[in-house]
């Protein structure tokens, strides 16, 4: 699909400009889905481009980049979550995010104990403590 056949609104190369609008926008004070975040994680794509990182700093948000060339990073979260909804997450009653929070927070140490998943450490590793 060609950039001039796209709606306004899509952008099929997003540019430097718009990744930064895009950043502002993730960390405004009314609706910005970022505002209570400590982190972004996010490739090595060159969309990220420095503006983006730096304006997401100034509001608090550290960004973190994927190692490069980590294919299996999607098999260890998707095996990560299948652990949690299968251990955990199937046998309680949850009553909204405080309530998914505290079971998270209980389960990771036992899973991380139990050895259902070998996690190397990483420089990921202090983001769940």
């Amino acid at each position: 699909m060609k950039e001039s056949q796209c709606p306004e609104r899509v952008k099929v190369s997003p540019t430097e400009t718009w990744m930064t609008q895009l950043a502002r926008n993730a960390v405004d004070d009314t609706s910005g889905g970022l505002k209570r975040c400590r982190y972004v994680l996010h490739d090595r794509d060159a969309k990220y481009c420095k503006a983006f990182d730096d304006l997401l700093a100034s509001e608090g948000v550290e960004c973190l980049r994927l190692p490069p060339r980590s294919p299996n990073l999607d098999a260890f979260a998707e095996r990560w979550v299948r652990s949690v909804k299968e251990e955990r997450l199937s046998r309680l009653v949850l009553f909204g995010a405080c309530s998914l929070q505290r079971a998270l927070t209980e389960f990771v140490p036992i899973i991380m104990r139990s050895g259902i998943i070998r996690a190397r450490p990483t420089r990921y590793s202090s983001l769940l403590r």
